[in-house]
């Protein structure tokens, strides 16, 4: 229970819950405990000319003491179970607000399904642990210890002989727990597996169609629910094997008694009554030995799934507030500056970027051409880090990015990525994200700028229309041209547009630079663009290649320099006239 010992912080915050709880079991005990007792005096005076009153008495208090132990019994659910409940609600927020700070880097290494996985069937199996495990853990625990010193005081020979037994099923238990732990490390993976691959049909669903690869995909989504069957199947084996082991053994310890105890009453060193109240006490310890069984599976299933939680919980922020951040620094002006900066996706790859110096000062445009991989992607995100560099220092203002607190530097820059994503909401929440307050009047100005309100105005319910998941009811031009007016909402220091008009039509992006150039006077603004057309106004303009800045300049400098841009530029000027020609 290594692993589990991570949830003490838990405990400690609902402690006096807990406490309660585990009064409440004390007295659900002492009334399930005296009603053995009561039997034991019924019976002897039974034997004894007892009168009719006499036995509504006991029966009287049969009935109550029962009634009392039910009604603890309800309250100890109310309050442990409650608990576990309230337990699973703030390891489920620790979880997903740990998930939110982790580094791009991880969710590049880890499935969609994968984390799905964790959010879900492991902090159930959990929750499990900590409620009904964790209750009936005590309370069989207080039940046992109870009974067996009754017992012993009926008769010590007696109960030696009835628990005999008991350390064989220990062992057996001890066994069939590790064997649990492994089968359901196993299951948690599978079905990870299999998670990863119904959230990727899911998403991916218009290109499954597209290539025809249905079948293909039912294919494989059986054999991987048939590895996931085969799996359950396995540990569903084992745990077969604890109910029939539990009840054999305690059945054995039954036999024992009635044989030896019968006996004693007949030879008078036991009478009716206490031989009654021995069966009655034995019986009451099979829930303890079947719970026992029982607990022990919820345990081995929660410890698989806490070592698996613990591991994200153990996975560090990388990219946070320190203690060289300036708190104090709350705007930014939008001067940015790369000084020396290689970078690395990790210590076993190659340099993305080589010694970068570049200087983009406040206001100005810069453009950055490149083929595929050069590195211009990785380039713009060392900017609001969302990754650090390996080498070098990025200064904004002047300042290293490290230094400036990550809500201020992020919520002044505007990044429009490649992949355009929409959330499944209306038009309206998602082009207004990012903001605290979402006005009609910013979203309709935004989109006028991002050319999207005429594509809104078609919509039936124009800015309250529901985007589609992934915004799959979009054209890529209009999904593009949404997030470009999320960006701008923001009203940025720095836009930053990856590629952003690659799904837009030339006319269209003419139009949209042009309102650009306009909302972003005294803003500056970093362009990614494979089009001459997108970037020739640029004040300044760099290409990459691999890795490095092979030339730089404005458009007329490149053109006349004879080098990669000059080479795209002549190349699509050739392409435009043909299209002209066709």
């Amino acid at each position: 229970m290594v692993n589990l010992r991570t949830l003490k912080k838990y405990f400690v915050r609902y402690k006096k819950k807990l406490f309660l709880g585990f009064f409440f079991i004390l007295l659900s005990n002492a009334g399930t405990i005296y009603v053995p007792i009561l039997m034991k005096d019924a019976i002897n005076q039974l034997q004894s000319n007892t009168t009719v009153h006499t036995l509504l008495f006991y029966s009287s208090l049969i009935v109550l003491s029962s009634l009392f132990a039910g009604i603890f019994r309800f309250l100890i659910r109310q309050t442990i179970i409650v608990v576990s409940r309230e337990i699973e609600f703030d390891l489920r927020n620790d979880f997903w607000s740990h998930i939110q700070k982790l580094p791009l880097r991880y969710f590049q290494n880890n499935s969609t399904g994968n984390i799905m996985s964790h959010a879900t069937n492991d902090i159930n199996a959990v929750r499990n642990f900590i409620g009904p495990a964790v209750m009936y853990s005590i309370d069989t625990g207080v039940r046992l210890l109870i009974v067996v010193v009754i017992m012993i005081s009926l008769d010590w020979s007696l109960t030696l002989i009835a628990l005999f037994p008991l350390p064989i099923l220990s062992y057996g238990v001890y066994r069939i727990m590790n064997l649990i732990h492994e089968k359901y490390t196993k299951i948690q993976e599978a079905f990870s597996v299999l998670t990863t691959l119904a959230q990727e049909n899911f998403s991916g669903i218009r290109v499954i169609k597209s290539y025809v690869r249905e079948v293909n995909e039912i294919e494989k989504w059986k054999n991987l629910s048939k590895d996931y069957l085969t799996k359950n199947m396995n540990l569903v084996r084992i745990q077969a094997w604890i109910m029939p082991i539990l009840l054999i053994i305690t059945g054995i310890s039954i036999i024992i008694v009635i044989w030896i105890g019968g006996m004693k009453v007949i030879n008078g060193t036991m009478n009716l009554g206490e031989i009654t109240a021995f069966i009655v006490y034995l019986g009451i310890l099979i829930w303890p030995v079947i719970a026992f069984g029982w607990v022990t599976n919820i345990v081995q299933q929660a410890e698989a799934s806490m070592k698996r939680l613990n591991k994200i919980f153990a996975e560090p922020y990388e990219i946070d507030d320190s203690e060289q951040t300036d708190f104090n620094i709350t705007e930014i002006k939008g001067e940015i500056e790369f000084r020396n900066v290689t970078f690395r996706y990790s210590e076993v790859l190659p340099d993305v970027l080589k010694n970068i110096n570049l200087k983009i000062p406040v206001g100005s445009t810069l453009a950055i051409i490149g083929h595929t991989g050069s590195g211009k992607t990785s380039l713009i995100n060392l900017i609001p880090r969302l990754y650090d560099t390996t080498e070098g220092e990025v200064l904004i203002d002047g300042v290293n990015v490290k230094k400036i607190p990550l809500d201020t530097l992020r919520k002044n820059i505007g990044l429009v990525p490649q992949e355009s994503f929409l959330f499944s909401d209306t038009i309206t929440n998602n082009i207004g994200y990012g903001l605290r307050e979402v006005s009609k009047e910013k979203i309709i100005e935004v989109s006028k700028i991002a050319q999207f309100d005429k594509d809104v105005e078609t919509f039936p319910d124009g800015y309250n229309t529901i985007v589609g998941e992934r915004g799959i009811t979009f054209s890529g031009g209009q999904k593009q041209r949404a997030c470009l007016a999320r960006a701008l909402a923001i009203e940025p220091k720095i836009l930053i547009l990856d590629d952003s008009f690659s799904a837009v039509d030339t006319h269209t992006e003419e139009e949209i630079l042009k309102n650009l150039k306009q909302y972003m006077k005294n803003r500056t603004s970093i362009i990614i663009s494979h089009r001459i057309s997108t970037v020739k106004d640029a004040d300044n303009i760099i290409v990459l290649h691999e890795g490095k800045i092979s030339e730089q300049g404005n458009h007329e400098e490149l053109v006349a320099l004879g080098g990669l841009y000059a080479d795209l530029h002549y190349k699509q000027l050739l392409e435009k006239e043909l299209e002209e020609l066709n």
